[in-house]
Order: C-alpha cells, then structure tokens, then sequence
C-alpha cells in the first residue's frame, strides 16, 4: 500500500490534540494535519520550543490554525490542568494523538512518585485521555491514536511493581514496560467502550526506526561520559539508518485520518522498520486480555481518574 502524507483526508472543522507536537513525529503530525485543514492543539511542555515549532508549520502551511497547551505529562497536576484548558476551549474534539514520550532513561521518580518513563509514556496520557473523551462524544468519527514502540517486545507488565521501587531497575526494561502498556491500554479501552456502545475508534501506532530526539534525549540525562558516549552513538545510528521523521509519523497520521480504521488496530512501517503505513502484529503478551483489565485498573487507582466507560 503506498500512503503519504498528501493522502490524508480533509480534516476541516476538526479538532486534534497531539501530545510532544513541538518536535519528532509530533511536529510532522502537527504539520500534516494543519495542511489538511485541521485545527491542531499542540499540547508540550517547553512554551519556547513550542512557539518555535508552530512558527516552522506556518512557513510551511500560512493557514495553520495552531493552538498551545501547556502540559506535563510526569506531572498529574499539569495534566488536570491541561485537560480543563482543552476542554474549556473546544467542547466537541474529534481525535487525541499520545505521542510525546520517553525513552531509556536512569530512574527517576516523579512529583507523584511514579517511575519516570512509566508516568510520561503511560499513566499521563491516560489520564488525559479519560479527562478528554467526554468531549468527544459528539465528535463524527472520534478517535484515540496511542503511539507505541516494537520496543513493547522486550517489556513485561509487572503488576506488583510497576514502578521499579523493589527489582532491580534496567532502563530499557523500563522503556519496554511503558511501550508494553501502550498497547494493553488501546486493547482494554476499545473494549470497554464498545461495551459501553461509545463509538470511538481507539488505535495504536509505532514509528519503526524514526530520526527524533528521542533516542538523544533519554541517554543524555545519564549525564558523565556513559551520557555522552552513548548520546553520539545514537545520534550516528540516526544519521546512518533511521528514517525521516516526517515518515515516521505516517503511521499514525494513518491511525488519526484514514477511512474505516479498525477498532483496536496497531498500524507501522510496512517492512516494520520503514516504509508506508500497514498493519502491525502486536505481541502476544500485548494481547493478554486478563492483564489488559488489570493494568487497566491500576492505571485508574494510580492516576485518581476513571474513563468514562468505567462508570
């Protein structure tokens, strides 16, 4: 299937919010989506990066209907806050983007005493999630896209200690937990609003092998000379093997616009590494539907917020 970003449908009219739009894959969905007519909210953390980002999309696209969202996705303050913002400004929204995230960073704990990547890649975007679905319910054709990571391969689901706080903590272990979770998410919240008959497509998306900031920024904050060394060897491998950004992202542009996408689809590069969009096999623990409830579950008690399809 060859797809591109000129193959996105007109999206006047319609509202997206894209978490981590200010670089990466979230500035080219930010871009694309603009240029199809959307109005994108560009929800990050970084104001001046922000602005940055939103004056490259209008060079590119001068009728860009942009709008900013302070958010902070480690802190469950910031998302509240966030979600109240978006709300109070759009009362009908049609598609959320998680895609802003972490990878393989030392452990850190959050304000809310969340393991790091764990807080940002997960329980954050949950949060938000279930804050906005209320108002998509009056969206034609709503939909959730949650970007994961073939990373989620490596990960395990660890109930009893999701935080790193008793086992031993091995960051990309971490990383693959949170990819891990993305996908569990997606399963049990498309399941719980079909059974609820909320007509919202939930889906996930993976990049393959994409050049962001995301392989740089995660090693880095190991600071010293292991941050360093392993900073610039990433960085290389970007230059060497990974694929633009730009196509990165098609993937989940292809989740977020295209006609009759599946409920509870996973959608990647076609060769899994690179290529245009097409359907992607999650694996076998990712289809686990007695730990999807669960994690489900402890998202909700860890976070203090219930999905509409929960009550």
């Amino acid at each position: 299937m060859r797809w591109d970003e000129h193959d996105v449908p007109r999206q006047d009219g319609r509202t997206f919010v894209v978490t981590g739009a200010s670089a990466g894959l979230g500035l080219e969905n930010a871009r694309a989506l603009a240029a199809a007519g959307a109005t994108v909210v560009m929800a990050t953390r970084d104001e001046a990066k922000t602005v940055a980002a939103a004056e490259r999309i209008r060079r590119a696209v001068p009728s860009a209907r942009l709008d900013h969202v302070p958010l902070d996705l480690a802190e469950l303050a910031s998302v509240r806050a966030a979600a109240t913002m978006v709300r109070d400004r759009y009362p009908v929204l049609d598609v959320v983007i998680a895609n802003a995230g972490l990878m393989a960073t030392p452990l850190r704990r959050t304000v809310d005493g969340f393991e790091l990547q764990l807080a940002v890649n997960h329980l954050g975007h949950a949060a938000l999630i279930a804050q906005l679905l209320p108002s998509m319910e009056a969206a034609v054709d709503p939909r959730v896209v949650v970007v994961s990571s073939e990373m989620h391969r490596i990960g395990r689901i660890d109930l009893d200690d999701p935080h790193f706080e008793r086992r031993r903590y091995q960051r990309w272990l971490a990383y693959g937990q949170t990819k891990l979770a993305n996908l569990l998410y997606v399963r049990e919240l498309q399941r719980r609003l079909d059974a609820t008959d909320r007509d919202v497509v939930v889906a996930a998306a993976h990049p393959g092998y994409a050049r962001t900031e995301l392989q740089t920024k995660g090693p880095a904050l190991q600071g010293g000379l292991s941050g360093l060394v392993n900073r610039t060897f990433s960085a290389t491998a970007n230059t060497l093997f990974a694929q633009p950004a730009r196509t990165g992202a098609l993937p989940q542009l292809y989740a977020a616009t295209a006609p009759d996408v599946p409920r509870g689809s996973y959608w990647g590069p076609s060769s899994g590494v690179r290529g245009a969009p097409a359907p992607a096999s999650p694996s076998r623990a990712a289809q686990d539907g007695e730990v999807a409830g669960a994690l489900f579950e402890l998202t909700e008690r860890l976070t203090g917020v219930l999905h509409p399809a929960s009550r």
